[in-house]
C-alpha cells in the first residue's frame, strides 16, 4: 500500500486524496520508466551531467516517459475539487495539473521523485514537459496551451508559471499557498489582504424589490455595479444583494488600498483570487477614497476592476461612475435614505444584534439620532459601544448613549481643520426672545428630518441642489450665536465643529477656495453641524470689477455660492453685519435667526444664569439693579460674572455688589464705553475706584 492510499483510508474517500492517490500512481510509472531505460540509476551524481551514450538515446528515441493516459471520474460537485472546477471553469486536464504541481506542497517525496524525472536534482517542481508527460499527454499538444497566461488555470491563479526566462517546457509549475490552504480546508483569507479587508453588515431596512434589482444586476453581463450614494446603506445594500445572488461578500476598503497603490496590481489579483475561491462577489468602496489626483485614481479603479473582471463587483460612493475606470460600463443604481420606520427597524435589528436592554421604545431611540447618516458597519459599531456604555453605568441603552456612540463614528479629518466642541449646554441655558427659540427649532426640525423631506418626498429637485441645512445667525457680538449653534448640535447628537477662518483665507489665488472645499469635502463625511463664525469675511457681497483683485474675489464668492448650494450637511453662519453677505447667499439660506440685544428681564435671567447656584453671594447683591442699568448681551455678562467669581475667590468671601459693579466697570472698559452716573448711580464710587 503506497503512503498516499494509507491517507485516503484515513480520512476517508475525499477526492483530493483519491486523485493526489493516482498522481502518485503516474509518478510511480514515470520513474520505473526511467529507471528501466538508465543505464546507471545508482551513480550519486545522477543529474549533474549527461553521458554521451545517454545524449544518442535522446536523439534517437521519440522522447517522453511512456507513462499511459488514465481518465479518472470527476471529483462531486459538492467536494472542495468539485467547487474549485465549477468556479473556475477547469477541464479534467487542468485539474490534473494543479494537482501535480501540488503533490509537492502535501508530501516532500515528491520534490526528490520530481528531481530524478527533471534529471536535475536542484528542481524539485514539476516542469511543463514534465507535468504533460505525467498526464499522459506529449509536449508538443494542444494541452500545452491550458497553462498560458490567458487559460482558467493561470488568469485565475490557481496556478504560477515560475523562472520565465527558460523555454517555455523547461519552466516550473507551482501553486500558491492560498490555493494549497483552501484545498486542505482552511477558510482565512490570504495574509496578503491583512488590512485592506473591511466589514459590512447586510442592511435590514432596504427594500426587498431594490435589493432583488441590485443582485440581477450583479449576475448580468461582466458584473459590474456602482451604488451611488444618496444618503442609503450602499456598502449594506451591496451584501445583500450578493447574499441574494447565492454568493459570499469580500469587502475591500478603498481608503487602505489607496496607501499601497505600488503594490495595487498584485493586491488585486490576490483578492480576485480569494473572491472565487469562497464563491463570493466583491464590495469596493468609497472610491472617491483611492488617490484624489485624476489619473491617479482612474489607474487604481482600472487596475482593480481589470483584475476583478468576471467576479460580481459593487463598487459605491458619492460620486458618479467615470468611465476611465474601467473597460466595461457598469449599471448605475442610486442608494436613496430609508424612510423613518425603516431605519428604525435598523437601528432594532443593530441593538438586538448587540445584546442591548432597551429602555423604552426604540423609534425613539432612532429618533435620537435620525439627523445622522450612518452605513450599516458604522451603525453596528454604534449599537455595540452604547450597549457597553449603558452596561457599564448598569441601565438600559438611552438616547445619550446612543448619541455620544454616534459621535464617536465620525473621522478625525475635519478636526484637523476646524475646532471640535463637544456640546455641553441644552435649550434650558439659552436665555432668547420667543421667535428666535422658534428658528432654532425650526433648524433642528430641518435637520432631524431632512432625509424624508428632501429625499424620500424630493422636495428640492434638480440643480444639483444637496440635501444641506443651512442657516444664518445675525446679531451684534455676544448675542449668543456660537452658543445656539452649540445648543442645536446637542439636541441632533452631534458635535460642533467651528471653521477657523485663519486657516482658510489665503492670499493667493483659488487656495481659499481649495482649503473650503476641502472641510465641505471633510464634514459632508461627518455627523456634525459646521460653524462659520464671522461668516461675512468669506460669505462678503460680489461687487463690481475693477481690478484683478475684484475679479478673483467675485470668483471665490461664486464658488461659495454653487458650494454651499450642493452641500449635504448642517452648516450655520453667523454674521454680526447682515447687510454685509451678498443677496444670493440669503437666498440659498433655510433658516435666519436674528439674535437682538438683551432687555432688562433677559438681562436679570443671564445674570442669574451665569452666576450659578454654586458661588456663595452676600446680602447686598442686587441682579436686578444690573440687569436694568448695564445694558450688556449675554456674551459681556457671562465675562462680568467670570471676573466677579474671581475677586470674590481672592477675598475669600461671598460675592458683594461691589466686586460684581468693579467687574462691570473692566467690561465696560474693554467696550471702551464710558462710566456715567446714570447707569452706576450709587455704585458710582465703587466703579471709580475699580
Amino acid at each position: 500500500m503506497t503512503y498516499l492510499e494509507e491517507t485516503v483510508t484515513d480520512i476517508g474517500t475525499d477526492p483530493l486524496w483519491a486523485r493526489l492517490r493516482l498522481v502518485e500512481e503516474r509518478v510511480r510509472c514515470a520513474v520505473a520508466a526511467r529507471r528501466a531505460v538508465d543505464p546507471d540509476p545508482d551513480d550519486p551524481y545522477r543529474g549533474q551531467y549527461l553521458t554521451p551514450e545517454a545524449a544518442q538515446r535522446l536523439l534517437d528515441g521519440p522522447g517522453g516517459l511512456d507513462v499511459p493516459g488514465y481518465a479518472p471520474e470527476p471529483p462531486p460537485p459538492d467536494s472542495v475539487l468539485g467547487t474549485l472546477v465549477a468556479r473556475f471553469g477547469l477541464s479534467p486536464v487542468d485539474l490534473d495539473l494543479l494537482l501535480i504541481a501540488l503533490a509537492p506542497d502535501l508530501d516532500a517525496r515528491f520534490e526528490r521523485l520530481y528531481g530524478y524525472l527533471n534529471d536535475d536534482l536542484t528542481r524539485r517542481r514539476p516542469t511543463v514537459s514534465l507535468a504533460l508527460e505525467l498526464c499522459g499527454l506529449p509536449p508538443a499538444s494542444a494541452a500545452r496551451f491550458r497553462l498560458t497566461p490567458a487559460a482558467p488555470l493561470v488568469a485565475g491563479g490557481l496556478l504560477e508559471i515560475a523562472e520565465p526566462e527558460r523555454p517555455p517546457l523547461s519552466r516550473v509549475l507551482a501553486v500558491p499557498d492560498r490555493v494549497t490552504a483552501y484545498l486542505l480546508g482552511d477558510t482565512a483569507p490570504d495574509a496578503r489582504l491583512a488590512g485592506l479587508l473591511g466589514t459590512a453588515a447586510e442592511d435590514p431596512a432596504v427594500e426587498p424589490d431594490e435589493v432583488r434589482r441590485a443582485a440581477r444586476a450583479a449576475r448580468s453581463g461582466p458584473g459590474l455595479v456602482h451604488l451611488l450614494d444618496r444618503g442609503g446603506d450602499t456598502p449594506g445594500l451591496a451584501v445583500a444583494a450578493l447574499r441574494t445572488a447565492g454568493l459570499g461578500t469580500l469587502v475591500l476598503d478603498a481608503a487602505a488600498l489607496a496607501r499601497r497603490t505600488a503594490d495595487l496590481p498584485a493586491l488585486a489579483r490576490v483578492a480576485a483570487l480569494e473572491a472565487r475561491l469562497t464563491g463570493s462577489g466583491v464590495v469596493l468602496g468609497p472610491l472617491e477614497a483611492l488617490p484624489s489626483a485624476p489619473t491617479e485614481r482612474a489607474r487604481s479603479a482600472r487596475e482593480l476592476c481589470a483584475a476583478l473582471h468576471g467576479t460580481p463587483l459593487f463598487t459605491h460612493g458619492v460620486d458618479g461612475w467615470d468611465p476611465a475606470w474601467a473597460a466595461d460600463t457598469p449599471i448605475v443604481l442610486p442608494v436613496a435614505p430609508p424612510s423613518p420606520q425603516r431605519q428604525a427597524a435598523r437601528w432594532r435589528h443593530a441593538l438586538t444584534l448587540a445584546g442591548a436592554s432597551i429602555g423604552g421604545d426604540t423609534d425613539d431611540l432612532a429618533r435620537a439620532v435620525a439627523a445622522h447618516r450612518l452605513d450599516g458597519g458604522q451603525l453596528q459599531r454604534a449599537a455595540s459601544a452604547a450597549v457597553r456604555t449603558a452596561d457599564l453605568a448598569g441601565r438600559p441603552v438611552g438616547p445619550d448613549d446612543l448619541r455620544a456612540a454616534v459621535r464617536a463614528q465620525n473621522g478625525a479629518g475635519l478636526a484637523r481643520l476646524a475646532r471640535r466642541i463637544e456640546p455641553g449646554v441644552g435649550w434650558d441655558d439659552l436665555v432668547l426672545p420667543p421667535p428666535t427659540r422658534r428658528r432654532l427649532r425650526e433648524l433642528a426640525v430641518r435637520a432631524r428630518h431632512r432625509e424624508q423631506v428632501l429625499g424620500q418626498w424630493r422636495m428640492r429637485p434638480g440643480g444639483g441642489r444637496g440635501r444641506g441645512v443651512i442657516a444664518l445667525f445675525a446679531g451684534e457680538s455676544g448675542t449668543g450665536k456660537t452658543m445656539s449653534a452649540e445648543v442645536v448640535a446637542a439636541d441632533l447628537g452631534m458635535d460642533l465643529y467651528v471653521v477657523d477662518l485663519s486657516t482658510v483665507v489665503d492670499k493667493y489665488v483659488g487656495e481659499t477656495e481649495k482649503n473650503l472645499e476641502r472641510i465641505f469635502t471633510e464634514a459632508s463625511q461627518v455627523n456634525a453641524v459646521l460653524l462659520f463664525d464671522e461668516a461675512d469675511a468669506i460669505f462678503g457681497k460680489r461687487s463690481e470689477v475693477k481690478d484683478a483683485h475684484d475679479r478673483h474675489a467675485n470668483i471665490e464668492s461664486a464658488y461659495l455660492l454653487q458650494r454651499m448650494e450642493s452641500f449635504d450637511g448642517i452648516a450655520v453662519l453667523t454674521t454680526n453685519l447682515r447687510a454685509n453677505l451678498d443677496e444670493a447667499f440669503t437666498r440659498r439660506l433655510d433658516v435666519v435667526a436674528e439674535f437682538p440685544m438683551p432687555d432688562a428681564a433677559q438681562r436679570l435671567a443671564l445674570w442669574e444664569r451665569c452666576l450659578g447656584d454654586r458661588l456663595p453671594r452676600a446680602a447686598d447683591l442686587d441682579l436686578g439693579f444690573c440687569a436694568d442699568r448695564f445694558e450688556l448681551a449675554g456674551g459681556s455678562i457671562r465675562a462680568c460674572a467670570v471676573t466677579a467669581a474671581y475677586l470674590a475667590a481672592d477675598s475669600q468671601e461671598p460675592l458683594t455688589m461691589r466686586q460684581l459693579v468693579s467687574a462691570v466697570v473692566q467690561e465696560y472698559r474693554k467696550l471702551g464705553r464710558l462710566v456715567l452716573e446714570s447707569e452706576f448711580g450709587p455704585y458710582l464710587a465703587a466703579a471709580l475706584e475699580a
